[in-house]
């Protein structure tokens, strides 16, 4: 990964990080004032490609009520980067994929749509898991994914073939004690965060048609290949 990438993909997780805080504390200050109180549009600049809108506030009021708020934002993932994720993966049709953190589930629709595999989809915001379950509905693939409000960090992920992130790189390195127990051959694969003092086979930048954006992908499969920390 170049140094450009590098530094790219630090700047997304202190966005994302601090756009998370200002918005949890700004709501817990003052909750009535955040659901009118957002622009329609709130943009990182062009540079760092997350974007923040109204309904999202909207959801941050909500997670307050909740007993462990969400680590991080929901920013969806453009679909063809997702579609990218997958052939990285080689998602096959005998295949169980979990997506961590599914937010309105298009991952886990894209997965059974495209390659008529099962997949379920595990998010701790009761909003997103709304959405998830509307979106597997109007795609009709009930049949194949399954949405649950759930913690990643207490899910067994052993059965998974394939497991799909979109989180920070200190989330993704929390996973690998749960990561290290799925079966020798399985897949992770991640949208533009890599896992700390773990070596992935293979990375990629892609610029998504969507959003004109570079995005990073990287790909594991287990066991994972440990390397040294470094103070990057």
């Amino acid at each position: 990964m170049h140094v450009s990438n590098v530094i790219t993909s630090r700047v997304r997780e202190l966005a994302l990080l601090l756009l998370s805080g200002m918005l949890l504390h700004s709501c817990a200050n003052d909750p009535s004032t955040l659901a009118d109180g957002v622009p329609d549009a709130v943009i990182i600049p062009h540079n760092i490609g997350v974007g923040y809108t109204r309904n999202a506030a909207l959801v941050e009021k909500q997670k307050l009520n909740e007993t462990r708020t969400p680590d991080v934002i929901f920013v969806p993932t453009p679909y063809d980067v997702i579609e990218r994720m997958l052939k990285m993966a080689k998602v096959k049709k005998d295949d169980l994929l979990y997506d961590l953190g599914c937010g309105d589930g298009r991952i886990v629709v894209t997965a059974a749509k495209g390659y008529g595999c099962k997949s379920v989809g595990f998010d701790i915001d009761p909003e997103r898991v709304k959405e998830s379950l509307e979106n597997v509905k109007k795609n009709n693939v009930e049949h194949l994914v399954r949405i649950e409000q759930k913690d990643i960090f207490t899910l067994d992920l052993s059965e998974a073939d394939v497991i799909t992130l979109y989180l920070l790189r200190s989330l993704n390195a929390k996973l690998i004690p749960q990561l290290e127990k799925l079966r020798p051959g399985a897949r992770i694969v991640s949208h533009d965060f890599d896992m700390r003092g773990v070596k992935p086979d293979e990375s990629v930048t892609i610029i998504s048609s969507e959003d004109d954006y570079e995005h990073d992908i990287f790909l594991w499969t287990t066991p994972l290949k440990k390397e040294e920390e470094s103070d990057d």
